[in-house]
């Protein structure tokens, strides 16, 4: 397990180092620079935007700002936003809490519907129930969330006028902060357990009618015993490969999400950072969400060994 995870590791940092390769390649080459916004000011010269581009350092090859830029990361100095003029740093955790607060939250209770509700109707097939819970998936496949958002907002704040559709982050005390949250959790929730009780049925359903199965109900086991112990137990191993790779997902719906709600998150950094050609910013919140998904899937391989003794790695 050891060699294996040193290799798995090593494997890791490579597609790191490609993917910000490509992202900062795409970011350099697109059209258009931070200093765009003043190509026809006629209060600024030539002079001083050709300097202001030197001092950015966006005259360099792409190459080259590459290297000073991945040389200043690996450091911890994650660069200067070129619009709001901070440390990208500070920039991203001043952020940071609130999107952890609403993605994190999103992805448990994903979890928590999906989980159930795939295991129960593997188990009731072709009942009300697993007729109810395939509708309600399709329905989670279909609607985009920035839908789902927008007719949450007429119904529980428009039509009601029971949740705040805008989320204010001078907000102080607990019950408002949960009241503003509420919307965009179960926005991104929603989708997300979607295509994970699809899978988490689909599953379940192979593994109930394996042998190993049938000969633990024929030893006279309790059906809770047999169901948890036996059956879930190896269902889910390719559920979590599903749920590893929900972290992109997620925060792709996260981006729209925090749109839609006014939400000052990552997302919300991200499209500003896009739409300014702050590249500083877009790269450490893009190549930071990298990360994660990288770090997903070398847990993912880990809980395989975890759930099923019989996976080995040499």
């Amino acid at each position: 397990m050891g060699r294996y995870l040193i290799r798995r590791l090593l494997i890791s940092v490579i597609t790191l180092v490609a993917i910000s390769m490509v992202v900062f390649s795409i970011l350099a080459l697109a059209p258009g620079d931070p200093l765009s916004g003043f190509a026809n000011n006629p209060n600024v010269p030539p002079e001083l935007r050709q300097r202001l581009r030197k001092q950015l350092g966006i005259d360099d090859p792409i190459h080259v700002q590459y290297i000073k830029w991945a040389t200043q990361y690996i450091k911890g100095n994650w660069g200067e936003s070129y619009t709001s003029h901070m440390p990208v740093r500070q920039y991203i955790f001043q952020r940071l809490p609130v999107t952890i607060e609403i993605l994190g939250s999103a992805f448990i209770l994903g979890i928590l519907i999906a989980i159930p509700i795939g295991v129960i109707s593997a188990l009731k097939q072709y009942s009300l129930f697993d007729q109810f819970s395939t509708t309600f998936a399709f329905l989670g496949f279909s609607i985009p969330t920035f839908f789902s958002g927008l007719l949450l907002i007429i119904i529980f704040s428009i039509k009601l006028n029971w949740l705040p559709f805008v989320y204010d982050s001078t907000v102080t005390g607990l019950w408002p902060n949960i009241k503003q949250s509420i919307m965009p959790i179960v926005v991104l929730g929603l989708a997300g357990s979607a295509g994970l009780m699809r899978y988490t049925r689909a599953s379940m359903l192979e593994t109930i009618g394996q042998d190993y199965v049938r000969t633990a109900r024929a030893k006279g086991l309790h059906e809770q015993t047999v169901v948890i112990v036996h059956a879930l137990r190896n269902a889910l191993i390719p559920v979590i490969t599903i749920i590893a790779l929900q972290v992109p997902e997620i925060f792709g719906g996260a981006v729209i999400t925090e749109q839609i709600f006014r939400v000052p998150g990552i997302g919300s950094a991200l499209i500003s950072g896009i739409e300014s050609k702050d590249t500083p910013v877009v790269m450490a919140i893009a190549f930071g969400v990298s990360i994660l998904v990288v770090l997903f899937n070398v847990v993912a391989d880990i809980l395989y060994a975890v759930l099923d003794p019989r996976i080995k790695y040499a």
